[in-house]
C-alpha cells in the first residue's frame, strides 16, 4: 500500500522545488507541515543546494491552516506551523515563495517566513482568521507590520479580505508578479534575489510606531462584547510588533492567539464556518438524484425581487427571460437591472465587455409563450395565493414537463401551490432574501412531492448563483419567518409593557445585530409584514395575541423610510433613524388602551423575551423536521436575518448558554405571560438529559 506523500521535492538548477500537495487547498495540516519541516532540514544538509522554492500543487498555494487542527498551534511537544517557519527563517538557504492562487492565512504566514515572495496575476493573499473569531497565530501579527507598515498590517489583519496580487506588489508584501510559467520565472527570480541579498529575514525588520493608527483601528473596531474581541487583540499583537522585540511578539500573540480560541466568539463563528459547508448534506436524497442542467431560465415579476433574482441568474451566465403583464414593468425591471450591473461597472467589480454580455442574455416578454424551452422559471409574484396558484396553472400548461417550477414564496404553502401543476415533483420553494442579489441566504423548500432530482437542481443552482443553499420543509413560513413572528411578537409587547423602539433596537445592536427589529421593518416596509399579518388572519384565529401597534402605525401611512416615517421619523435625504414623539404617543395611548402600567424594562429582559422566542421556535422545527441540522437553522438565521456570526446563530447560543438555563428561563416566562412561552418538547428532553441541540440527528 502507497503511503500519501504530503510535500513533493526535486531539484531544478540548484534549487529545491519543494510543492504542496495537500488537496484541494494545500491546506496546512500536521503531517504536511512535518514534511515540510524534514525537506527543509534536508535542504539545509545539502551543500549542492543554493535555495529552495516552496510551490504548491494544483494551481494553489495554500488556503491555511486545517480549523479543526488550530489548536495544534500551540500545542506543547508537537511540531506545528510556528516551528516550521522558525526552521525555514533560521535555514542558510533562500527560500523563495512562488504563490498561485491562493495564498490565505497560515498560507501567507508560510509566504512571509521566506525571503521572498512572487505570485501569478490571477493570486490572491490575505489573513482571513478575523472572520474566525481568531487572529493569525504563526506570526502573522508580527511580520506582517515589519514587511508593510503598521496601517496596511490592521487593514490587512482587521478587515480580513483577500488582497489581489498587484496591489499586494504595491503594499510591498509579493516582490514580482510572474508572467508565463510561474517554475520558470520563480526560479529566475531567485537566482537574482540571491544576487542582491541571499537572507531577508522579515523577522529582522524593523517597525515604526504609528499610535495614529493603531488608537483609529480600536475606534473601528467593534465592541469586544459585542464581536469585536478578536479586532482588538490582534491590534494589541500589531502594536506589539512595535514595543517588544520578534521573540516577545511571537510569545504575546500565541496568548492571545489562545485566548480567542477558548472564547465564545471563535467558538460560534468557527460552528458557523462548519455549519455553512454541512448545509450541502442531504440525508436520504438518492445517490442517482443529478441536477437538471440549467441552460435558460426564466423569471415571473419584474418588481425589485424579481430583478434580482434574474440577475442571480445572469451572474451565474445563464439567459434569463423577465416576464410581467405589461410592457412599461417589464422595462422598469430591465431598467433596475441595468441600472445594477452599471453601479458594478462603476465600482470596478464588473468590466464593461463582461456588462454588456450579461445584458445581452436578458431578454423581456409580457407572456408565457417563450418558455416551452426553459429548464427552469422562478416565480416571483405578489405574495397571495390564488394569484401564485393561477402563475402555475399557466406555467404547468405550457412548460416542458421536465422544467423546474420554483416559487419564491416567503411563507405560503409550496404544496398548496403544486397541487394545481401537472407535474407536482419538478415544483420546489426558492426563497430568495432582499435583495436577491446581495443576500447569501437561499432557503430552499421542498413540498411532498418534490423529486430529488428538484432538489438537486435548486441545490445546484443556487451554488452556481453563489449562495448558500438551506433545504428547509414546508410549514408556515417555513424555518426563518416562522422563527421571526414570535421575535417580532415579543418586541411589540415590550413596547405596550414599558419600552421604547430606540430602546429595543439599541440592546439588539448591543447584543450583535446589525439593526433592531423596528429599524429593520422601517428598512424593508413595514406595510409588507402588514400585508403578511393581513393574509395570515383571514386564515383562521391565531394562537397567541398579537399587539395592534404594528397595524396602527402602518394604517397611519407610516410605512418606513419609503414614506419618511414608520417606528422612526427620517429627514430629507437621511436614512438614519430618529425617534419620534407621535410614535411614542401611539404607544403610550395602546398601553393605557390595554390597561397596562407601563414600567422599566432592562437589557436582560429584552434579549430573552426577543431571542427566546426564535430558540423555542427552532426546537419545534427541528423536532419537526422541517430543518435537517439545528446548524442549518443558525446560517438560516445568520445570513438571512442578521443574527450575529460571533454567537453562531439561535441554536447555537442555546447550546453555549445551556439548554437546562433557557429551559427554566422559558418555565418562568410561561408563569409570567403566559402559554406562549411553554418549552417545546424538545428543548425539555436535551435539557433534562443534559444535551446539545447540536447532538440531535433526528425525530
Amino acid at each position: 500500500m502507497s503511503v500519501k506523500s504530503y510535500a513533493e521535492c526535486t531539484v531544478r538548477a540548484g534549487f529545491a522545488v519543494i510543492r504542496l500537495s495537500n488537496p484541494p487547498v494545500n491546506a496546512l495540516s500536521p503531517a504536511l507541515i512535518e514534511e515540510l519541516l524534514r525537506a527543509v532540514v534536508d535542504s539545509e544538509k545539502n551543500k549542492d543546494i543554493k535555495g529552495c522554492v516552496l510551490m504548491g500543487a494544483s494551481d494553489k498555494f495554500s488556503g491555511g491552516a486545517d480549523i479543526a487542527a488550530f489548536s495544534e498551534v500551540q500545542k506543547p511537544g508537537a511540531k506545528n506551523l510556528r516551528d516550521l517557519l522558525e526552521a525555514i527563517e533560521n535555514s542558510t538557504k533562500t527560500f523563495i515563495a512562488a504563490i498561485d492562487g491562493i495564498a490565505l492565512g497560515g498560507g501567507l504566514e508560510l509566504g512571509l517566513a521566506c525571503d521572498y515572495r512572487c505570485s501569478t496575476q490571477n493570486t490572491m493573499v490575505g489573513l482571513p482568521e478575523i472572520k474566525l473569531g481568531l487572529l493569525p497565530g504563526a506570526g502573522g501579527t508580527q511580520r506582517l507590520p515589519r514587511l508593510v507598515g503598521v496601517e496596511l498590517a490592521l487593514a490587512t489583519i482587521c478587515g480580513g479580505e483577500p488582497i489581489a496580487a498587484q496591489k499586494a506588489v504595491e503594499m510591498g508584501i509579493i516582490d514580482e508578479i510572474i508572467e508565463g510559467d510561474l517554475l520558470e520565472g520563480a526560479l529566475s527570480f531567485a537566482s537574482r534575489s540571491i544576487e542582491k541579498s541571499p537572507k531577508r529575514k522579515v523577522s529582522t525588520m524593523s517597525v515604526k510606531p504609528n499610535a495614529d493608527a493603531i488608537e483609529k483601528a480600536r475606534r473601528a473596531a467593534p465592541a469586544e462584547k459585542s464581536g469585536g474581541l478578536a479586532h482588538h487583540r490582534a491590534i494589541d499583537c500589531i502594536e506589539a510588533s512595535t514595543t517588544k522585540d520578534f521573540a516577545a511578539g511571537m510569545a504575546f500573540e500565541g496568548e492571545k492567539f489562545m485566548e480567542l480560541l477558548e472564547s465564545d466568539q471563535a467558538k460560534g463563528r468557527i460552528h458557523i464556518f462548519f455549519a455553512e459547508r454541512n448545509v450541502s448534506r442531504i440525508p436520504n436524497l438518492s445517490p442517482t438524484a443529478k441536477p437538471v442542467p440549467v441552460k435558460k431560465a426564466a423569471v415571473i415579476g419584474a418588481g425589485t425581487m424579481g430583478g434580482g433574482i434574474a440577475i442571480n441568474f445572469l451572474n451565474a451566465e445563464i439567459p434569463v427571460i423577465l416576464i410581467d403583464t405589461t410592457d412599461e414593468l417589464v422595462e422598469r425591471g430591465r431598467k433596475h437591472i441595468e441600472k445594477v450591473f452599471a453601479g458594478s461597472v462603476e465600482k470596478g467589480k464588473l468590466s464593461e465587455a463582461a456588462c454588456v454580455k450579461k445584458l445581452q442574455s436578458l431578454s423581456t416578454a409580457t407572456a408565457y409563450d417563450g418558455l416551452k424551452d426553459v429548464d427552469m422559471v422562478v416565480e416571483a409574484v405578489f405574495e397571495d395565493l390564488k394569484i401564485k396558484k393561477s402563475v402555475f396553472e399557466k406555467l404547468s400548461e405550457i412548460c416542458s414537463p421536465t422544467t423546474i417550477l420554483a416559487t419564491n414564496t416567503s411563507t405560503l404553502d409550496i404544496d398548496e401551490i403544486a397541487s394545481v401543476a401537472k407535474n407536482p415533483e419538478r415544483v420546489i420553494g426558492m426563497h430568495f432574501f432582499s435583495p436577491a442579489n446581495v443576500m447569501k441566504l437561499l432557503e430552499i423548500v421542498r413540498g411532498k412531492a418534490t423529486s430529488d432530482e428538484t432538489i438537486a437542481t435548486a441545490m445546484q443552482i443556487g451554488k452556481a448563483m453563489k449562495k448558500i443553499g438551506v433545504l428547509v420543509g414546508n410549514c408556515d413560513g417555513f424555518v426563518g419567518n416562522r422563527m421571526i413572528a414570535g421575535y417580532l411578537r415579543e418586541a411589540e409587547l415590550l413596547l405596550e409593557e414599558g419600552a421604547l423602539p430606540e430602546q429595543i433596537d439599541k440592546v439588539m445592536s448591543a447584543f450583535g445585530f446589525a439593526m433592531g427589529p423596528f429599524a429593520v421593518g422601517d428598512l424593508a416596509g413595514n406595510d409588507i409584514g402588514y400585508r403578511i399579518r393581513k393574509e395570515r388572519e383571514a386564515r383562521g384565529p391565531l394562537p397567541h395575541r398579537l399587539s395592534e401597534l404594528g397595524n396602527i402605525i402602518v394604517e397611519k401611512g407610516r410605512h418606513g423610510q419609503k414614506t419618511g416615517a414608520g417606528w422612526y421619523k427620517y429627514e430629507s435625504g437621511n436614512r438614519k433613524p430618529q425617534p419620534d414623539k407621535e410614535v411614542e404617543e401611539v404607544i403610550l395611548a395602546e398601553s393605557k388602551r390595554l390597561g397596562i402600567t407601563r414600567r422599566e424594562i432592562s437589557a436582560e429582559e429584552i434579549v430573552k423575551r426577543v431571542v427566546y422566542p426564535l430558540i423555542n421556535e427552532g426546537a419545534k422545527i427541528l423536532e419537526e423536521g422541517i430543518a435537517i441540522r439545528s446548524s442549518d437553522i443558525d446560517v438560516i438565521w445568520i445570513y438571512g436575518y442578521g443574527f450575529p456570526a460571533f454567537r453562531g446563530g439561535p441554536m447555537h447560543y442555546a447550546d453555549s448558554i445551556g439548554l437546562s438555563t433557557v429551559y427554566k428561563d422559558l418555565l418562568q416566562l410561561e408563569k409570567e405571560h403566559g402559554d406562549f412561552w411553554k418549552p417545546a418538547p424538545l428543548l425539555e428532553k436535551l435539557a433534562r438529559e443534559n444535551k446539545k441541540f447540536a447532538d440531535f440527528k433526528g425525530a
